[in-house]
């Protein structure tokens, strides 16, 4: 009798607690919906009938060959990754399949865009700076203390691009090349990249891809990295591990990621006559003339392109427009940098994130004066401004780097010393005749309008940091005026150029200097969202964020 009552009881007890149950997951599932709307769909393509037979196959090995770095960069995220994303796939709910869309999008359980809060009950509720690039829970401190103990060639791979920090079987930190951490990614990948090189009949595409696959299985960079500076080919591809923004401690760690395109030969000759002027902007740059380089590298290409298929880092939250590499300071200072355009990419983030953002946010006056080819033209200074300036530095005598110098603090005063340079660059040109006296109407305006774009991918984001930073520091030098009655922002024309070229002598010489405590002061100042501007990114809350590209090219995503 007793035990009727209790199942009885039971059951009661349930009655009442799945509708509360199915009601919680029912508003789960919508909050997460809403988040995901942030990113407009996009299908991103590019025509590849121009193309030989031989590389239309040679560009289906390349992209099965970048499908691999998927896997690969979610392990670089975050150790519980992989264990996470088999349990959200085995979850077919509606509220579980809202959870795998939107770690997709994140490659991670951590939302981008909200200053990397995760979004999900059973993870580290904010984003652990180590990424995987280290051990869960190690500190700075017993990093630094580790180091200190090594030799120089191992104190160079610790603090260098292309090995992971592990512990060893007692627990103390030891070296594993990519190589051998990633091996069973990085071996197909290599030997898909030797296929494809074997079906191009282009010299430069087939040397770049050998020896990248060599540099997959030897970790040895250096020379694909001159030979990607060289490639000169119908399929522009960028392919490896590069950039060191998943490391939160350091800085140091390079994620791997890909970017497949296919050239445009028409916009790229438009472009290439910045290549020419590299040298003349360098040796102007407002900073003490000490501190600029009086011999860029070479070789300065540029090159516009249409993307075909991104993956790993390259496709992770918010799309990249245009990158600037490689980031060895030895290739930089030998061969320079490339800049690469991704036109179509840029193309859809105006169109659909932009233009509706500045409806939003500036005066009736100023929106007319937002436009692609400014929009297009600042993203290609800022990447050529990342090749200037200063990269290799001496601090108390020893030669150093900007980037080890600066450390956590580095990837954020390098973007926005990209972007502030970048304007000042182009008023430099515009000046000189270079570019047409009519970008002087709609650089600034565009510029400011998409301050909003790049700040709400949030602030402990690389990019939105510097951004926000600029923002606060050029309205402090009453470059930007906001109107209370109207909650809307507008550029002063006599007050803009001279604050731009204020703030970027104070970020070329803070970056000569290889000053960590001055960054930082700087970011802490100024890299904050403050009460206008979020009265204005509140009133965005209808309008993407950015885009969600698919790829007709190659709709399967590997280990996605």
């Amino acid at each position: 009798m007793r035990v009727t009552v209790k199942v009885c009881a039971l059951l009661t007890a349930l009655c009442v607690l799945l509708p509360t149950l199915a009601a919680a997951q029912s508003g789960e599932a919508a909050e997460l919906n809403a988040k995901i709307r942030r990113f407009a769909p996009t299908v991103v393509t590019a025509d590849t009938s121009k193309l030989s037979a031989g590389d239309r196959h040679a560009l289906a090995k390349i992209v099965e060959a970048a499908k691999l770095l998927d896997p690969l960069f979610l392990r670089q995220v975050w150790s519980g990754n992989v264990a996470l994303q088999k349990r959200l796939e085995a979850d077919k709910t509606p509220l579980g399949r809202a959870r795998l869309h939107y770690f997709e999008i994140n490659d991670g359980p951590w939302s981008q865009l909200d200053e990397n809060i995760a979004f999900l009950s059973d993870v580290p509720r904010e984003k652990p700076a180590t990424a995987a690039h280290y051990p869960d829970g190690m500190t700075k401190e017993e990093f630094e203390s580790w180091v200190a103990t090594l030799s120089e060639s191992e104190k160079q791979k610790a603090t260098g691009f292309f090995w992971a920090v592990r512990r060893d079987a007692s627990g103390k930190l030891k070296l594993v090349p990519y190589s051998q951490e990633y091996g069973e990614f990085l071996r197909p990948a290599a030997a898909l990249l030797r296929e494809a090189a074997g079906l191009t009949t282009n010299a430069t595409l087939k040397n770049f891809l050998s020896k990248r696959a060599d540099a997959f299985l030897n970790d040895d960079y250096y020379e694909s990295d001159v030979a990607w500076m060289d490639l000169d080919a119908p399929i522009d591809v960028t392919i490896g591990p590069y950039e060191t923004y998943s490391d939160g401690l350091f800085g140091y760690k390079a994620a791997f990621e890909s970017y497949v395109t296919l050239r445009d030969d028409a916009e790229s000759a438009k472009l290439a006559k910045f290549g020419g002027v590299l040298q003349e902007l360098e040796n102007n740059l407002p900073i003490d003339p000490k501190y600029r380089n009086p011999k860029l590298g070479a070789a300065a290409p540029i090159r516009v392109v249409n993307v075909v298929y991104s993956s790993g880092e390259g496709n992770s939250g918010v799309q990249t427009a245009a990158f600037n590499l490689p980031n060895d300071e030895r290739v930089v200072h030998e061969k320079g940098s490339k800049r690469v355009m991704l036109k179509n990419v840029q193309q859809a983030k105006f169109d659909k994130t932009l233009i509706p953002i500045s409806r939003v946010v500036l005066t009736k006056a100023d929106q007319t004066n937002v436009s692609f080819e400014a929009f297009f033209t600042h993203v290609l200074a800022h990447e050529l401004m990342h090749g200037l300036g200063p990269h290799t530095i001496k601090v108390g005598g020893r030669e150093t780097s900007v980037r080890k110098e600066l450390k956590d603090n580095y990837s954020a005063i390098e973007e926005a010393k990209a972007d502030i340079t970048g304007l000042w660059a182009m008023q430099y040109l515009i000046d000189k005749g270079v570019l047409d006296k009519s970008f002087e109407r709609t650089l600034y305006t565009t510029f400011l309008a998409s301050a909003f774009r790049s700040v709400r991918f949030g602030i402990k984001e690389a990019h939105g940091r510097g951004v926000a930073m600029q923002f606060n520091y050029l309205t402090d030098e009453g470059a930007f005026k906001y109107d209370p009655a109207t909650r809307t922002f507008s550029v002063v024309p006599s007050r803009v150029k001279d604050a731009v070229r204020k703030l970027t002598h104070d970020l070329l010489t803070l970056e000569a200097e290889g000053s960590y405590e001055g960054a930082k002061s700087m970011l802490e100042k100024y890299g904050v969202v403050r009460p206008e501007m979020q009265g204005a990114l509140d009133r965005l809350k209808d309008v993407p964020v950015d885009i969600e590209p698919s790829y007709p090219f190659a709709s399967a995503r590997a280990g996605r």
